[in-house]
């Protein structure tokens, strides 16, 4: 049987995969959610075996298909979600340097301006300005403070970077 966690991007050292709490309460929804709708295609399957035939009854091998993608995708979330290590941004003590949730600025070779967070692997998202904690890049800055420079393997071939800029959200209030 194949391992799920081969399907994910690959776990940190430590083997956690780290996420900030947003990205974890959006995992469990999501857990939530495919439960749900695991026990509404197990109802559609179990009426569709009712009807006769199986290998002519299109809702039921539709069904069948389904519950597949979903029992998969539930095992995946599981498998996650056991091995998440949630890390609050706000909590960070030291916030002059690039750690997980930072959000950083930093001058390419192009003079070009990029703001990034760096989030989880399951969170990451260009479109969103996020990016994976074990990416290139945000490997390349962890650590790093303003003024420092990182070089960072890319397509193009190596790119030093100049961070000018890291902050974090602000800490939770306890109360």
């Amino acid at each position: 049987m194949q391992d799920d966690d081969e399907d994910g991007p690959p776990r940190l050292p430590g083997g956690k995969f780290y996420m900030t709490p947003a990205g974890h309460a959006r995992l469990r929804a999501e857990l939530a959610e495919r439960r749900a709708e695991r026990h509404r295609v197990v109802e559609i399957v179990s009426w569709a075996a009712g009807n006769g035939d199986r290998s002519e009854n299109a809702d039921y091998k539709e069904g069948k298909r389904r519950l597949r993608e979903i029992d998969r995708r539930l095992r995946f979330l599981d498998r996650r979600l056991a091995h998440a290590e949630v890390v609050d941004p706000g909590a960070q003590t030291h916030r002059d340097r690039v750690f997980f949730g930072a959000t950083v600025t930093y001058l390419t070779e192009r003079d070009e301006e990029i703001t990034v967070t760096v989030v989880g692997a399951d969170e990451a998202s260009m479109a969103d300005g996020t990016i994976s904690v074990g990416s290139p890049m945000a490997l390349a800055l962890l650590g790093a403070r303003v003024g420092d420079e990182a070089r960072v393997r890319t397509p193009r071939g190596p790119e030093v970077v100049e961070v000018v800029g890291v902050r974090y959200p602000e800490p939770r209030s306890q109360g």
